[in-house]
């Protein structure tokens, strides 16, 4: 499932991974190495990427500060949409299993598994084990512990993911679409009290990405949702609550939140999981989220000794590595694996007719991007410390294929002939309309948080000024965005992003037509164009092809109707680079999830 972040933080690490050690050297390395030759600043990073060799043995204790550009808005599992609330709650929670990127290979973290396929009755079975050493527990009586059971893990599938009127990202991961087209429940079944089964009525290709999931106390959401229903789960643990009363079966509680100000996690010591030493981790034992909403004063603070990492903007690289003396290292992550993108509302709901009319056209969404400079944005923005974002898939995306990339790239000449095929057409002002006598213009709004973001879309504003076309960019508080794309539907354009992923399914609640982050047109009760339709067909075709062969045939024509149509332009792929104190021992870096935080350890 990918949720939405503020543009600039897809330059940080989106994912959660283990290990590390040099990996073999890939395009990503190769073009690292080249830019240190072309730019001196770049040659002054340090370039230590992880992979799955195991972490120094590392030193319990110490506290680790961070910060946050806002208020979390819950401490609720189910609220956890944002990344200032997933900065909080994440801490308190596990997933079933864990995706080592490195290796690529799915380990166990909650819960040991197996697969059953019954080729007869062509169904599929994945079957759970959860570990015996884990509990529920809270700060306020440390002394109370729960066992978790799969009698948590069932509840939260059927009665809270699966009552649609929670209306949870993961309620359409619960379906597959069978060959004639119907749709089936991913059923699951008790076996005992820490075993349980997924039934799948079809077979699928990634069944551990589909099963894979992370859950809350049985014992709490249970009688609450008897008496007080659907509203009462909802508004449990809002940022009123004391949070020590709040259980955790993860690394961490939320000790203490104040308002603007910041939020302290305290390590649970119940916490399962151990070093290759026998030790607990993670080793720090206390987290301080600071609240700064302004980007200039975190990297005050972080200078100032306030934050133990600052993840650079391009106009900070120069400044930072040329400081001396300096008590942090500046390293270079690698490209991000994901882009921002600007998305058009094709939504009728709350949208003047013109815009509808513009913004569902296919030709007008490729002339939009025919007129957008890239490179413009690459040297004026980044500073040239970034790459054209042409593809559909992440490079870490195993069906990743460089061939299949953006086909209308900045061409303006191209833009114009686009639009003049379906009725715009300069007037004799020189501005852009429509055969309605519509001037063509269009709010772009952007995460105010976000100085990064304004400057490219003031860029695209530009440059689509210089064929007639009017881009009025609107700061707008990023949660306002948020409510705006999920819930009123009431947007021209957006400049935004999504957390990265790996596998293609884990981008269903985007790209199949019912998803909740269809940002375009949420929430379909059925595809509303052809090439929709075809999405839909061949995301579940993808979901359930086990040869290799045919399911990179399914996947490839899957990006090429996704660059085509272009609902989502993607921007540019931002060099990314992260400055950690020196005094922290297992710093790795890579946007694919190192320095894994459980292994971080405060040097003597």
């Amino acid at each position: 499932m990918k949720r939405l972040v503020a543009a600039w933080i897809l330059a940080g690490m989106a994912l959660v991974a283990c290990g590390s050690a040099v990996p073999e050297l890939t395009t990503e390395r190769i073009a690292y190495l080249q830019k240190k030759d072309q730019n001196s600043v770049v040659a002054k990073t340090v370039d230590r990427p992880g992979s799955s060799e195991p972490y120094a043995k590392g030193k319990p204790g110490s506290t680790w500060t961070t910060d946050i550009t806002d208020d979390p808005k819950s401490f609720n599992l189910l609220h956890d949409q944002d990344t200032q609330t997933d900065a909080v709650v994440s801490g308190l929670y596990d997933y079933l299993l864990n995706y080592d990127v490195y290796t690529k290979e799915w380990k166990p973290e909650l819960a040991s598994y197996e697969i059953q396929v019954d080729e007869k009755t062509g169904t599929m079975a994945v079957i759970f084990t959860l570990r015996d050493d884990l509990y529920w527990t809270t700060l306020a009586d440390p002394g109370k512990r729960v066992k978790v059971t799969s009698d948590d893990v069932i509840y939260w599938y059927n009665d809270i993911v699966g009552d649609p009127a929670l209306q949870q990202s993961g309620y359409a991961n619960e379906f597959v679409q069978m060959p004639d087209g119907s749709k089936k429940h991913i059923d699951i079944k008790k076996i005992d009290d820490r075993s349980f089964e997924l039934l799948y009525p079809r077979i699928v290709a990634e069944p551990e990405e589909a099963s894979n999931m992370n859950f809350g106390p049985r014992y709490v959401f249970e009688p609450l949702k008897k008496a007080k229903g659907v509203d009462g789960v909802l508004n449990l643990w809002s940022v009123d609550t004391n949070p020590k009363t709040i259980p955790s079966l993860g690394p961490y509680y939320i000790d203490s939140y104040h308002p603007g100000v910041d939020v302290t996690l305290v390590r649970n010591p119940s916490y399962w999981k151990r070093d290759a030493y026998g030790q607990s981790v993670p080793y720090i034992h206390q987290i301080d989220i600071k609240i700064v909403p302004n980007r200039e004063t975190e990297k005050l603070k972080f200078l100032a000794g306030e934050l133990d990492s600052f993840t650079l903007r391009p106009e900070d690289l120069e400044d930072m590595v040329n400081r001396s003396p300096k008590d942090y290292t500046v390293y270079y992550a690698g490209p991000a694996l994901s882009a921002a993108f600007i998305a058009w509302n094709e939504n009728p709901k709350n949208l003047a007719p013109k815009y509808v009319r513009w913004f569902t056209n296919t030709k007008f969404r490729q002339a939009m991007s025919c007129f957008f400079d890239r490179s413009r944005i690459i040297n004026e923005v980044y500073r040239g410390l970034a790459e054209p974002a042409l593809y559909a898939f992440a490079r870490a995306n195993p069906f990743f294929d460089p061939s299949i990339k953006e086909q209308y790239t900045y061409d303006p000449a191209r833009g114009r002939k686009l639009l003049a095929e379906i009725g715009i057409r300069p007037n004799n002002e020189g501005l852009m309309q429509d055969s309605e006598g519509n001037i063509v213009e269009y709010d772009l709004d952007v995460p105010a948080e976000n100085n990064v973001s304004n400057d490219i879309a003031n860029v695209f504003a530009d440059e689509m000024k210089r064929v007639g076309i009017t881009i009025r960019v609107h700061a707008v508080p990023f949660q306002t965005m948020v409510d705006g794309l999920m819930k009123t539907y009431d947007w021209q354009a957006v400049l935004i992003g999504l957390t990265s992923s790996i596998f293609p399914i884990d981008g269903g609640n985007v790209w199949l037509s019912s998803g909740n982050l269809h940002l375009w047109h949420p929430l379909e009760s059925k595809p509303a164009t052809p090439w929709e339709a075809e999405i839909d067909e061949l995301y579940w075709k993808g979901f359930s092809e086990l040869d290799a062969v045919k399911a990179k045939a399914i996947w490839d024509r899957y990006q090429r109707i996704i660059l085509d149509e272009l609902p989502l332009m993607y921007i540019v792929y931002p060099d990314s680079f992260v400055a950690y104190r020196n005094r922290w021992g297992n710093i790795r870096v890579d946007t694919l999830g190192a320095p894994d935080m459980n292994y971080v350890y405060l040097k003597d």
